[in-house]
């Protein structure tokens, strides 16, 4: 070999050797030395202990399927065992993340470009930690370089830049995630795992309307499934569902498919849809469902103060727009669903507005069971408070209802919302039509104006005021009863088919307290009532379920049907006593007078009925009447100690001119009729 053929030879042995010698020592160097570098590296810039603590190593790998000169350039994957990435002291000393193996596939030709493009990462053996204290801190924020460099970004614009993350196939096996959080009073544990096979989101949506809107959207495929258990607001949770794969976490625009069936205590729900970039969300497009014992009870769930009510299920659409400068709002649009033996219809808005959220919109009940309304005053059975999870008792001997309300609820959230019952389903004694309010809540003051019932071919509209604000609560009820039909009242009375009577009143009480036994019990006000032209009798107080008034009539004035040309009465109520200034039936052949007091507090009992005969017919009664007792068990009788007094009524009635004055106000006759209680009471006004 000549001279200058060698040194060719050894020239070229030299380049190979300086080309091949950084691919041996790559390959052949062993990189668990370069863990104590990477560990402080990544823990100074996470700001937290980060470790591998098992091997790390490199291997080389030729990529497939891909064709041309990038085939030339190999692939390393990473493969690392024993992975910790920390908390923060002072949050909790369990680790965030920790993982038995870790895999990562990196395509190096992208990163001239600025991407980090890892086509391929593999997991296995991962547990999370996700902890959150009552002030707010937790454990999955990260500090990365401080609230300088922070305050610096934000003056520079907040710019990227300019890198990409591409993330290509995830491959992992069940990972644990445990969720404490002291705000929400949550302990959950949760697994998070691949699907076998993709499934078309919508498939798993039954809603055929829901399926015609998605049509022309571009939505991924579910390919993680989870599942949970454990403890939220203090009451049992569990839950399952799917989530889209992690391609479309990086989609711009495109809907990332979420579909979840939760039990939280008594509660239910069901959601299916949509988020749109869910990294940083910007709509949320979905089917709602919520089911359960109590409306009320979804407060301790998603923060809504809504009533108390007996069993519900409602489904609806929820749309938000989560990309907007304005308070976050959510809108439960088009809902459909069941209170007890009710329907509801309507579309709500929630807002997360200063300084409270808010609630607004409509609901409407084409027909409405008027007991279903019950535990909106805790008036239900003590069977349905259990049931609804009221651990307050209604007393076997008390009336009115003792559930206080609950008005720290009332504090968290303001509201605007319209309510009508198209059609009322009540029992015979009680002949609703229709009902409409329109409820506002406003810094823990409730106002219902008007409250209003369609009843008897009349109306009864009510302006009520409950001021939760104060402690105790300050209640105001103003309420007009207008034209009242006596022949609807009782239509299955053939005589009084024909009465062209009417019962009018108004009253006007305010108390104090927070149920409606103590409000009235301690309430101030006046009470006025009067029918014209109707009917009384044995059988129409038994129709009426007055088993009092069956025994009263019956004393007075027997089997007999007896017209009652005026009735009247004018009460006063101070501190929850109800005394009578005046109350007299004035029927076609008697004069019966009612004197005494109601009292609410105690629901006590104590009238006097005295009857003064006109001659049309005589008394074999010597003694006045009495009903004595209280509210749930009157107990009328003849007081057999006393005598009617002749002539008694009439000087009383020359000591009331201006309570019975007061009450010619409720007299409303059409184009001037008279009625006989425009001469009743024109009458006493002129004798007194």
């Amino acid at each position: 070999m000549t001279r200058g053929k060698r040194v060719g030879v050894w020239i070229l042995a030299i380049v190979i050797l300086t080309m091949a010698a950084p691919v041996i020592v790559v390959a052949t160097f062993d990189w668990n030395r370069l863990k104590p570098t990477i560990n402080q590296r990544a823990s100074d810039a996470l700001n937290r202990q980060v470790s591998i603590e098992g091997d790390l190593s490199v291997d080389w790998q030729w990529p497939s399927g891909d064709g041309g000169w990038r085939h030339w350039f190999p692939w390393p994957e990473v493969h690392a065992e024993d992975i910790h990435i920390g908390s923060p002291d002072a949050i909790t000393d369990a680790d965030l993340v920790r993982l038995k193996t870790l895999n990562i596939t990196l395509s190096p030709l992208p990163l001239l470009e600025k991407t980090l493009s890892l086509p391929a990462i593999g997991l296995s053996g991962g547990a999370a930690n996700l902890t959150r204290l009552e002030d707010g801190r937790n454990n999955w924020t990260f500090d990365l370089g401080g609230n300088d460099q922070k305050e610096q970004a934000k003056e520079d614009g907040s710019k990227e830049n300019g890198w990409t993350v591409d993330v290509g196939q995830i491959d992992f096996d069940p990972i644990d995630v445990h969720y404490q959080d002291a705000i929400l009073a949550a302990d959950i544990d949760a697994t998070f795992q691949l699907l076998g096979q993709p499934i078309a989101f919508n498939e798993l949506t039954d809603d055929d309307s829901a399926v015609s809107q998605t049509k022309d959207r571009q939505i991924g495929d579910y390919r993680f499934g989870w599942k949970a258990e454990g403890t939220y607001r203090e009451q049992p949770f569990s839950g399952s569902g799917k989530l889209g794969g992690p391609e479309a976490l990086k989609q711009r625009n495109i809907p990332y498919p979420v579909q979840a069936k939760l039990d939280a205590g008594n509660t239910q729900v069901a959601v299916n849809g949509t988020i749109t970039d869910p990294l940083s969300p910007k709509t949320v497009d979905m089917d709602l469902s919520f089911s359960g014992q109590n409306l009320g009870d979804l407060y301790g769930i998603i923060g809504v103060t809504l009533p108390d009510t007996p069993p519900y299920s409602t489904r609806g659409h929820l749309t938000a727009n989560l990309n907007t400068q304005d308070a976050l709002s959510f809108r439960y649009r088009d809902f459909d669903g069941q209170i007890g033996g009710s329907d509801i219809h309507g579309d709500l808005t929630y807002r997360m507005a200063e300084p409270r959220p808010s609630l607004k919109g409509e609901v409407v009940s084409r027909q409405l069971r008027f007991a279903d309304l019950a535990p909106l005053i805790g008036a239900d059975s003590n069977a349905e408070k259990a049931d609804r999870g009221e651990t307050s008792r209604q007393p076997d001997d008390k009336l009115l209802p003792v559930e206080e309300f609950d008005t720290a609820k009332w504090k968290t959230m303001d509201a605007d919302v319209k309510f009508t019952a198209k059609r009322v389903e009540h029992g015979d004694s009680l002949p609703l039509e229709d009902i409409y309010t329109h409820v506002t809540l406003e810094d823990g003051e409730i106002l219902l104006d008007p409250l209003r019932f369609g009843m008897a071919g009349g109306n009864l509209n009510t302006t009520l005021r409950l001021d939760g604000s104060q402690s105790p609560m300050q209640s105001r009820v103003d309420m007009h009863i207008r034209h009242l039909m006596l022949s609807r009242l009782f239509p299955d009375v053939e005589l009084m088919k024909n009465s062209r009577g009417e019962l009018n009143g108004d009253a006007t009480l305010s108390g104090t307290g927070n149920s409606v036994a103590s409000i009235l019990g301690s309430s101030n006000g006046d009470l006025q009532m009067l029918i014209n032209d109707g009917l009384i009798s044995q059988n129409l107080m038994e129709l009426a379920g007055l088993n009092v008034g069956n025994y009263l009539v019956g004393k007075l004035f027997g089997d007999e049907q007896v017209k009652i040309n005026c009735a009247a009465a004018n009460l006063n109520v101070t501190d929850g006593l109800a005394k009578t200034r005046f109350f007299l039936i004035d029927t076609e052949n008697a004069l019966v007078k009612i004197d005494g007091n109601v009292n609410f507090d105690n629901e006590a009992l104590d009238l006097t009925i005295e009857p003064e005969s006109k001659g049309a017919r005589v008394f074999t009664l010597r003694s006045p009447l009495y009903v004595k007792g209280t509210f749930k068990n009157p107990a009328p009788g003849v007081d057999t100690g006393s005598l009617l007094a002749r002539g008694a009524i009439g000087a009383f009635l020359g000591t009331v001119a201006t309570p019975a004055a007061a009450l010619l106000a409720l007299i409303s006759p059409s184009a001037d009729e008279k009625t006989p209680c425009n001469d009743f009471l024109s009458q006493v006004k002129t004798d007194g």
